[in-house]
């Protein structure tokens, strides 16, 4: 999906979960100043002459979502970018270490749970928003031109980089399974707990949303001894940097 034109005078939003995710990003931040609205703080500042304004929400879709609308109603950022580390389903081909960035965000939990497994929310026929054109269920698009832009930067900085469907879970998902379960009904390749708020609010405020993860681990039978969350935050952050070196909208 493409938004309406970009305005190019207004910052650059930018949301992590997790302060370990951000630690590079928000190392770059030139004469940086700090602005609270409510719990949230921002952090104002430049990345390479763009102006910036950087956030850390909190884990989860609610977290996401509040900081998400806080951004938008108080900074009016041209782009919000999400970013952060996500686990890989086996289906994907993607490693500890590759970078994902979307096309779509899903959630993954919302719907009826009947005996032959989840259902959307078009089982229930009440959409989460709608326009005089469509109606959104379970799935939100991202926009589609700087999406493609931030796949190409990524892997022209090096990095081995796959687009498509990124699934939000409340529950992270911990065995073969459930990971199998969730990329074949909604034909995603990694999860994660906040993407599809945020691309869910800023659909309702119009406001284009990229969003961008490091591969930490293979969903599967969980175990922590195989991940490389340091890795996955910086391989997805020198991304990001990198797309703001080539931020010419």
């Amino acid at each position: 999906m493409s938004y309406p034109a970009i305005r190019s005078k207004n910052p650059i939003g930018m949301m992590v979960a997790v302060q370990a995710e951000g630690n590079l990003v928000a190392g770059q931040l030139k004469a940086a100043a700090k602005r609270s609205t409510g719990p949230i703080e921002f952090r104002t500042g430049a990345i390479n002459d763009t102006p910036v304004v950087y956030s850390v929400s909190g884990l989860g879709k609610t977290n996401a979502a509040h900081c998400a609308t806080s951004l938008i109603l108080n900074f009016a950022p041209s782009i919000v970018i999400n970013f952060g580390i996500g686990g890989a389903y086996p289906a994907s081909g993607l490693m500890p270490g590759d970078v994902a960035v979307a096309t779509k965000e899903v959630y993954a939990d919302e719907g009826v749970l009947l005996e032959d497994g989840l259902h959307p929310l078009e089982f229930i026929g009440v959409p989460l928003y709608k326009t005089a054109r469509r109606k959104y269920y379970n799935e939100f698009p991202l926009d589609t031109r700087l999406g493609k832009k931030m796949l190409k930067v990524a892997r022209s900085a090096g990095m081995k980089a796959s687009a498509g469907i990124f699934a939000t879970v409340s529950a992270c998902s911990g065995t073969k399974q459930r990971a199998a379960e969730i990329s074949a009904r909604f034909g995603a390749i990694c999860e994660n707990m906040e993407g599809a708020a945020v691309a869910h609010v800023c659909m309702l405020y119009g406001v284009p949303c990229i969003e961008i993860r490091g591969i930490s681990n293979i969903v599967e039978a969980r175990d922590t001894s195989k991940w490389d969350i340091p890795l996955a935050s910086e391989n997805c952050q020198r991304a990001v940097i990198a797309f703001l070196n080539n931020i010419d909208l």
